[in-house]
């Protein structure tokens, strides 16, 4: 069994994160899958910017919980742009034993509450 890497499990995150905007009506202007570039997603719907951050998050830490100075930054950069800012953490966990770690093609839990607005 493979463990899935940083990259692998932030893509997941923004799959994940990506079909919710898709579904929601969201239009994709910009799309940067390198860990470590921010926003990961910027959307356009009814004519407003989005900028949205997304993290995967290991069990047990709460997805919900976001690095403010990174925010901080990601937002006034947004605001030149007259773009709203998210934070988007989706907790990823291995099903059959939350303390391992996500593999390969193996069942995860997916804890996602939606778009946090900054």
């Amino acid at each position: 069994m493979k463990p899935l890497s940083e990259q692998e499990l932030h893509n997941l995150a923004m799959n994940i994160v990506g079909r919710e905007l898709e579904d929601a009506g969201y239009e994709f202007m910009g799309i940067n899958s390198k860990k470590g570039k921010n926003p990961q997603f910027v959307c356009l719907k009814e004519k407003n910017l989005h900028f949205i951050v997304v993290r995967p998050v290991a069990y047990p830490q709460n997805p919900a919980e976001f690095d403010p100075a990174l925010l901080h930054k990601v937002r006034e950069h947004a605001l030149k742009f007259e773009a709203r800012t998210y934070y988007a953490g989706v907790g990823l966990s291995n099903a059959a034993d939350q303390n391992l770690p996500v593999y390969l093609n193996e069942e995860y839990i997916v804890q996602y509450e939606g778009l946090i607005e900054i």
